[in-house]
């Protein structure tokens, strides 16, 4: 996205109006522009205005143009120079056409679209083998919500290149990346007025040439730095299994199928990102390392306070990672191995899953757990560990070893249990994706999206992207028995299947009502209805907030991206030990609880040091706070709904959490069992909710009506099943009706485990992955 331009520009302006624009004639059409030619990308801006008025209110309209190598997937103009507060158009080539939008933020987040400026494709906008070139009229366009420029004078205009494919070109609202590259100069508009006559001229197109030349227009004042680029393939390649999606299933999937033989393309609409993968995303503190926000443990808390977290889904309206790693690279990296109960039959688990361990030992081989991450063996941070040990040992909790104890989940805690490697975060992207890469039958590419699979009725013969680079309009085939596999996640595999044609009417016709997307969709005769996007669960949690004090808050982790303690930041660069060697949980803890209905309910426990919210009357030092976290896991009979906006985007439609009401008076019991030994502990204070609120009033309150229940942890909204009446996949992942689509991620998850999901998804795919390559009929 746009992001970094000045947000004041008064001290830049004198070295900004140092690079002024020129007179120039693109050849193409014979329009002389005022503007400048960028040097090391080659890309021309220019804009030629109205006669100025004698009197009265000035012009509101411009005719501009920009001239890009194909190099550049997409290029911004901000019309004020800088990203905040000013009319940002956008605009990027896709099919032969250019794709562009009027949009606006007032911070340093994505875009979104701005209405009031109306945008008019002149006659030589156009798109060729080495160069794309948008002529437009823009009017209204000279004033904007907060700002305008000064059409009699001049004025700083800012640009910014990327390189990557944006997420989904066919929308002119799709998100994207951050600006590979971005700059200013002044635009001398007072020398780009030309006469009415003229101006009209060039609107009708009647100084246009015939002959398009292949290179850009240059300012004659200005070098140009010709950039080459490869044109689309015309005998693309392709592959025996396809998988969409590097999260941890498609990673999973990836290297397993792969080291079967078979030739894999995996697929990743985000970038890197660890400094192993080629990200470069640092804490100021951490420049000149290879470690970046998601190598470093302790940077997980900033996960969620970062002024540009572009990692995160931008067309999703929960949290998903949008990276290579997916979930994994964003979360706490809190490991539970899987519980035999966690696949069994009455967990809506078919027949067939349930003996996980030669799939969960596989992971645990390639990925052990720990609840030491520090190098130097040591623990950090112990504080609310220790307190709350003294809050559960009155109720008959004992300590484990968590994952050395797996089945034990009533009436026990530990020390919170990683997949950090190292003193840095593992998972998928440090084990399963570095083998995968080695070997040369693996393909992988970033920045690619996939909008849908090309399907003729049953058969799957290839995905619809967005590089054109891998085949005719972004197309990339399958062998003969090729297969595909969807590992985009709870959401993105869920919109995937909407936009191939498969899911529940009302969300196909969301898509058939989409133009872009409508052109990819099969015959409606050849539609398969599937519960897409149904039963879907999230653990409902509820956040205990208390004082003791013992605790070191740790400044509630805001400042461990910018300014982090010292002596804690230098331990870790040299030797990845100490506080930032560990995310923020420092324990976990279960119990078992029978509800009204006679079925049997988790919860599980999570403490950390700090606290995300805190609402008390009373006065409390902050420095000592701390959050105990009350989560329901295996056994919850809630289930939601998850679907598309008409613009394609995700969210929930019916949200998963207290849909059940004895799900609801479950949690609320376990906060009470929770502090009901507080008096206990000397000196601990519950200070959310405070004295002046029962644990009824704050747990059935509306501060805890549905949005804040969130946990992210989605499953199911492709669930595996062995009927399609009400499951999306059968008991080898395929999905109900196809020959050859697979689903590996958590969306095919009928139910939510006893802990976080992480490791039971990790097992799980190993399991589905196993099962697709034992299926007859594949490549």
């Amino acid at each position: 996205m746009f992001t970094r331009l000045a947000v004041g520009l008064l001290p830049l302006l004198a070295s900004v109006l140092a690079q002024e624009s020129t007179s120039y004639v693109d050849p193409r059409n014979g329009i002389t522009f005022q503007g400048m030619t960028d040097p090391t990308y080659g890309v021309t801006y220019g804009a030629v205005f109205p006669p100025l008025a004698s009197s009265g209110p000035q012009p509101t309209e411009f005719i501009a143009e920009i001239v890009a190598p194909v190099a550049a997937k997409w290029i911004g103009l901000a019309l004020g120079g800088a990203m905040a507060d000013d009319l940002l158009l956008v605009a990027w080539p896709y099919n032969n056409q250019i794709v562009y939008s009027t949009r606006y933020t007032t911070g340093y987040v994505q875009p979104t679209e701005y209405d009031g400026p109306t945008i008019t494709n002149l006659p030589s906008t156009s798109v060729n083998s080495t160069h794309w070139n948008w002529v437009f009229r823009c009017q209204n366009c000279t004033t904007w919500l907060g700002g305008g420029m000064d059409v009699t004078s001049g004025g700083a205009w800012a640009w910014a290149y990327g390189g990557m494919a944006v997420d989904d070109p066919a929308n002119p609202q799709s998100t994207f990346a951050e600006h590979t590259d971005f700059g200013f100069w002044g635009e001398i508009m007072s020398n780009g007025h030309v006469s009415s006559a003229t101006y009209n001229a060039y609107l009708s197109g009647q100084s246009s040439s015939s002959t398009i030349s292949s290179s850009s227009a240059t300012p004659t004042s200005h070098s140009s730095t010709s950039t080459t680029s490869t044109a689309p393939t015309s005998t693309p390649t392709p592959y025996d299994y396809i998988i969409v999606g590097a999260g941890p299933g498609g990673i999973i999937a990836a290297d397993r199928i792969s080291q079967a033989g078979k030739k894999v393309l995996l697929l990743e609409r985000g970038g890197p990102s660890t400094g192993e993968t080629g990200g470069t995303y640092q804490a100021p503190w951490a420049t000149g390392t290879n470690l970046t926000k998601f190598d470093i443990p302790g940077l997980f808390e900033s996960m969620f306070t970062d002024s540009d977290p572009w990692y995160w889904c931008k067309d999703i309206t929960v949290f998903a990672g949008c990276l290579l790693g997916g979930g994994t690279s964003v979360n706490g990296a809190l490991y539970w191995y899987p519980t035999d109960a966690d696949f069994s039959t009455s967990n809506g688990w078919p027949s067939g899953w349930q003996n996980h361990q030669p799939y969960t030992s596989a992971m645990i081989a390639r990925l052990p757990s720990t609840d030491a991450p520090s190098t130097d063996g040591k623990r950090y941070l112990e504080q609310s560990f220790n307190v709350v040990q003294q809050l559960l040992t009155p109720q008959g909790f004992r300590q484990i070893t968590i994952n050395n104890d797996t089945n034990s989940k009533d009436h026990v805690y530990g020390y919170s249990s990683y997949d950090f490697i190292g003193g840095k975060r593992g998972g998928p992207v440090a084990t399963y994706f570095q083998t995968a890469k080695a070997r040369p039958n693996f393909t992988y590419k970033d920045y690619t999206m996939v909008s849908n699979v090309v399907r003729n009725g049953a058969q799957i013969t290839g995905v619809q992207t967005n590089d054109t680079s891998l085949g005719p309009n972004g197309v990339v085939p399958l062998t003969p028995n090729g297969r595909v596999i969807l590992s985009a996640g709870s959401y993105g595999t869920a919109r995937i299947l909407f936009q191939s044609g498969i899911g529940p009417s009302d969300m196909l016709s969301l898509v058939q009502s989409n133009t872009a997307a409508a052109a990819n969709l099969p015959p409606k005769a050849q539609w398969i209805n599937l519960p897409v996007g149904m039963n879907v669960s999230d653990n409902p949690s509820i956040n205990l907030v208390f004082t003791h004090p013992s605790i070191d808050a740790y400044e509630n982790w805001a400042d461990v991206w910018s300014n982090p303690r010292p002596a804690d930041a230098a331990q870790y660069l040299q030797s990845q030990s100490g506080v930032f060697a560990s995310a923020s949980p420092r324990m976990n803890f279960w119990r078992a609880y029978e509800g009204t209905d006679g079925k049997t309910r988790y919860m599980q426990g999570t403490v950390r040091p700090g606290a995300a919210s805190v609402n008390t009357t009373n006065a409390y030092n902050a420095s000592q706070i701390f959050t105990i976290t009350a989560y329901l896991s295996l056994g919850i009979t809630s289930r939601g709904r998850i679907g598309i906006t008409a613009g394609l985007n995700g969210q929930p439609i019916v949200n998963p959490w207290f849909q059940d009401p004895i799900d609801k008076v479950v949690l609320v019991q376990a906060l009470k069992d929770i502090v009901s030994s507080i008096s206990s502990v000397p000196n601990l204070t519950l200070i959310t909710p405070d004295n002046h609120m029962t644990i009824d009033e704050y747990g059935y309150a509306d501060e805890f009506a549905q949005a804040t229940m969130d946990s992210n942890h989605w499953v199911g909204s492709a669930k595996i099943g062995t009927s399609s009446a009400n499951a999306v996949v059968d008991t080898n992942t395929k999905v109900f009706n196809t020959n050859n689509l697979f689903v590996a991620d958590a969306s095919l998850i009928p139910a939510l485990p006893t802990g976080n999901p992480h490791g039971m998804l990790m097992s799980a795919i190993e399991q589905a992955t196993a099962k697709i390559l034992a299926l007859a009929g594949g490549p």
